[in-house]
Protein backbone atom coordinates (compact mmCIF):
# COMPACT_ATOMS: atom_id res chain seq x y z
CA UNK A 1 0.00 0.00 0.00
CA UNK A 2 1.88 3.69 -0.75
CA UNK A 3 -0.02 5.17 1.72
CA UNK A 4 0.18 4.19 4.65
CA UNK A 5 -1.03 6.10 8.36
CA UNK A 6 0.37 5.14 11.99
CA UNK A 7 0.56 6.54 15.41
CA UNK A 8 4.37 8.25 15.77
CA UNK A 9 5.18 6.20 18.24
CA UNK A 10 4.85 2.49 16.34
CA UNK A 11 7.91 1.10 15.48
CA UNK A 12 8.93 2.05 11.93
CA UNK A 13 8.43 -1.10 9.16
CA UNK A 14 11.14 -1.50 6.48
CA UNK A 15 8.53 -1.00 3.92
CA UNK A 16 6.73 2.78 5.51
CA UNK A 17 9.12 4.66 3.43
CA UNK A 18 9.36 7.91 3.44
CA UNK A 19 8.08 8.85 7.05
CA UNK A 20 5.73 12.22 8.08
CA UNK A 21 5.21 13.73 10.81
CA UNK A 22 2.04 15.01 10.26
CA UNK A 23 0.98 16.99 13.74
CA UNK A 24 0.61 20.70 14.81
CA UNK A 25 2.97 20.20 17.63
CA UNK A 26 5.90 18.23 17.79
CA UNK A 27 5.87 15.37 20.37
CA UNK A 28 6.65 17.01 23.90
CA UNK A 29 10.00 15.62 25.98
CA UNK A 30 11.02 13.37 22.61
CA UNK A 31 14.86 13.82 22.53
CA UNK A 32 15.90 14.44 18.44
CA UNK A 33 17.45 10.99 18.29
CA UNK A 34 14.45 9.27 19.34
CA UNK A 35 12.67 10.65 16.72
CA UNK A 36 10.74 8.40 14.39
CA UNK A 37 10.06 10.31 11.31
CA UNK A 38 11.68 11.28 8.30
CA UNK A 39 10.28 14.95 7.99
CA UNK A 40 7.61 17.40 9.55
CA UNK A 41 5.15 18.86 8.10
CA UNK A 42 3.34 20.69 10.64
CA UNK A 43 1.19 22.89 8.50
CA UNK A 44 -0.39 19.30 7.31
CA UNK A 45 -2.22 18.65 10.90
CA UNK A 46 -5.50 20.52 11.90
CA UNK A 47 -5.07 24.53 12.85
CA UNK A 48 -4.88 24.49 16.88
CA UNK A 49 -8.28 26.11 16.23
CA UNK A 50 -9.68 23.03 14.60
CA UNK A 51 -7.74 21.39 17.24
CA UNK A 52 -9.54 23.25 20.24
CA UNK A 53 -12.87 23.07 19.00
CA UNK A 54 -12.84 19.21 18.13
CA UNK A 55 -11.56 18.46 21.45
CA UNK A 56 -13.79 20.78 22.99
CA UNK A 57 -11.85 23.23 24.69
CA UNK A 58 -13.54 26.56 26.12
CA UNK A 59 -17.02 25.01 24.42
CA UNK A 60 -18.95 21.63 23.65
CA UNK A 61 -16.82 20.06 21.04
CA UNK A 62 -17.78 20.03 16.80
CA UNK A 63 -18.71 17.06 14.98
CA UNK A 64 -16.38 14.91 13.43
CA UNK A 65 -18.52 16.19 10.76
CA UNK A 66 -17.34 19.00 11.28
CA UNK A 67 -14.01 18.40 11.86
CA UNK A 68 -13.62 16.79 8.40
CA UNK A 69 -15.21 19.35 6.47
CA UNK A 70 -13.26 22.15 8.16
CA UNK A 71 -10.05 20.36 8.25
CA UNK A 72 -10.81 19.26 4.21
CA UNK A 73 -11.04 23.27 3.95
CA UNK A 74 -7.61 23.99 6.00
CA UNK A 75 -6.16 21.62 3.52
CA UNK A 76 -6.95 23.61 0.47
CA UNK A 77 -3.88 26.04 1.59
CA UNK A 78 -1.65 22.69 1.46
CA UNK A 79 -2.13 21.89 -2.07
CA UNK A 80 1.14 22.02 -2.95
CA UNK A 81 2.71 19.65 -0.37
CA UNK A 82 -0.51 17.03 -1.06
CA UNK A 83 0.30 17.17 -4.58
CA UNK A 84 3.70 16.48 -3.89
CA UNK A 85 3.15 13.92 -1.93
CA UNK A 86 0.48 12.51 -4.12
CA UNK A 87 3.63 12.17 -7.01
CA UNK A 88 5.61 10.57 -4.93
CA UNK A 89 3.70 7.84 -4.45
CA UNK A 90 2.43 7.93 -8.39
CA UNK A 91 6.57 7.09 -8.47
CA UNK A 92 5.92 3.86 -6.68
CA UNK A 93 7.27 5.72 -3.14
CA UNK A 94 5.24 4.37 -0.12
CA UNK A 95 4.17 7.80 2.53
CA UNK A 96 3.62 7.05 6.13
CA UNK A 97 1.29 9.59 7.61
CA UNK A 98 2.21 9.51 11.27
CA UNK A 99 -0.09 11.50 13.85
CA UNK A 100 0.15 11.57 18.02
CA UNK A 101 0.63 8.98 19.77
CA UNK A 102 -2.94 9.51 21.61
CA UNK A 103 -4.82 9.64 18.30
CA UNK A 104 -5.63 6.02 18.51
CA UNK A 105 -9.49 6.04 16.51
CA UNK A 106 -8.28 5.82 12.91
CA UNK A 107 -11.15 7.15 11.23
CA UNK A 108 -11.38 10.54 13.64
CA UNK A 109 -7.83 11.08 12.54
CA UNK A 110 -6.89 14.09 10.25
CA UNK A 111 -3.95 11.47 9.35
CA UNK A 112 -7.01 9.43 7.33
CA UNK A 113 -8.60 12.12 6.24
CA UNK A 114 -4.79 13.22 4.44
CA UNK A 115 -4.51 9.86 2.77
CA UNK A 116 -7.65 10.44 1.05
CA UNK A 117 -6.91 14.20 0.44
CA UNK A 118 -3.45 12.26 -1.53
CA UNK A 119 -5.70 9.67 -2.68
CA UNK A 120 -7.97 12.13 -4.35
CA UNK A 121 -4.91 14.13 -5.62
CA UNK A 122 -3.41 11.81 -7.41
CA UNK A 123 -6.76 11.22 -9.43
CA UNK A 124 -6.97 14.04 -10.53
CA UNK A 125 -3.34 14.68 -11.56
CA UNK A 126 -3.30 15.98 -15.49
CA UNK A 127 -1.97 13.36 -17.55
CA UNK A 128 -2.74 10.52 -15.05
CA UNK A 129 -5.05 7.66 -16.22
CA UNK A 130 -8.30 7.68 -14.25
CA UNK A 131 -8.34 5.01 -11.66
CA UNK A 132 -10.87 2.02 -12.37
Amino acid sequence: MPIKTKRWCVPAEPDDGLRILVCRYRPRALPKAKETWDVWMRDLGPSPELFDAFYGKGRAPITLDEYRERYTHEMQAQQDKIAELAARVDRGETVTLLCSKDCILEQACHRSMLAALIQAARRASPGRAPLP
